[in-house]
Formats: structure tokens, C-alpha cells, sequence
């Protein structure tokens, strides 16, 4: 069960967890400091691969380090300098990912993920997710455009068919500004889109 008292980011993390060992594609979307990367990274099976994305050369040293230190640098993970919503060029098959937009903590604040952008990233890797595939979004709405960002990542989730997925969003309202997490799950394959 979902314990609700937990951040974001954790509601994010058990519902992925949950889908046990990874043994496919994985993708971190944005991985700034490392952290939903290095979650994933130790739920890959032998076989499976995980593709983290991040603009920021900072992002990327720090990832990488933050993997190196727990001895999770290895050929199953590629870490790759390049924005969210080129997935396409990489892969084109998710069995989880996971987005954390805004900006990259302790870093520059004006500097942060994009609606236009993001939008694009997530219709696909929507468009990718296998069946009883998992997305997460966690979606912070206290900094500039924060907003226009979460109302992007509606308009995309609202859009999706219920007979092939399930999404919900977990919003802590008694919590000033707090992050938004959206949960997408793909239940069935739509036949009639044969690239789906």
C-alpha cells in the first residue's frame, strides 16, 4: 500500500520499486544528482540497461561519481549528455521511467526542465512504455514556470486512454507548494497502433 506520508520523490521510488527487478530499459529523464539514477541502477538485473539523460555537464560528473561510489558505473548504465526529449535516437522500448523536473539542486536555479520540452519526453516514452510498464513525474511547482510545466504534464496524462493506462497523481495539500507526483502505468496494448 502507499504510505502517503512519505516525499515525492519516495511515492515515486516505492511505486517503481514495486515493480521489481528491472530487466529491460530503465531510464532516468532528468538525472541532476544522481539519485533516481542510482535507484534504478540497483534494480537492473544482469541483462537490462539504463539510459539517464541530463543537459548539465555538472548533472552528469555528479552521476557518474555518485554511481562510481556505490560501484554501480558499469556497460548496463549510459549516462548521456543530451535534452530528455531526444529518447527516440537512444531506445525504443521502456519498461520504467522516471522524471523529477524543475531545477538541479545546488546549482543554477535559472537553469530548469521545460514544458515544451518535457511534454515532448513524456508523450514518448508513453508512446515507448511496455505493457505493465511504470512512469513517474515528480513535478515542482514552487519555482518560475514550475506551473506552465505541471499544467504540460496534465495535458499529456489526461489525454491517455483508460482502457491502456492507468495514472494517478499524488498531491500533498496540506503542504505549502509541494511536488506533484504523477504514477503511469500501461495496462494493455492498443492493437490498432501498430507502434505502440
Amino acid at each position: 500500500m502507499l504510505d502517503i506520508k512519505k516525499s515525492a520523490v519516495q511515492i515515486a521510488h516505492e511505486f517503481i520499486a514495486a515493480k521489481g527487478v528491472i530487466t529491460g530499459i530503465a531510464v532516468d529523464a532528468t538525472c541532476g544528482n544522481g539519485n533516481d539514477t542510482l535507484f534504478l541502477a540497483k534494480m537492473l538485473s544482469n541483462s537490462a540497461k539504463l539510459y539517464a539523460f541530463d543537459i548539465q555537464k555538472q548533472a552528469i560528473q555528479k552521476t557518474k561519481a555518485l554511481l562510481n561510489q556505490h560501484g554501480l558505473l558499469s556497460d548496463n548504465v549510459e549516462i548521456i549528455k543530451d535534452s530528455h526529449q531526444n529518447i527516440d535516437k537512444y531506445l525504443k522500448s521502456i519498461e520504467v521511467a522516471m522524471f523529477n523536473l524543475g531545477y538541479l539542486p545546488g546549482s543554477d536555479h535559472s537553469i530548469t526542465t521545460k514544458p515544451n520540452s518535457t511534454k515532448k519526453a513524456l508523450d514518448k516514452m508513453i508512446k515507448f512504455l511496455e505493457v505493465k510498464g511504470r512512469i513517474s513525474v515528480v513535478v515542482y511547482i514552487a519555482h518560475e514556470g514550475g506551473t506552465q510545466e505541471l499544467f504540460a504534464v496534465e495535458e499529456v496524462l489526461k489525454e491517455l486512454d483508460s482502457r491502456f493506462f492507468c495514472v494517478a497523481s499524488v498531491k500533498h495539500v496540506n503542504r505549502n507548494a509541494a511536488p506533484i507526483t504523477f504514477l503511469i502505468e500501461r495496462i494493455a496494448k492498443d492493437e490498432s497502433k501498430a507502434s505502440v
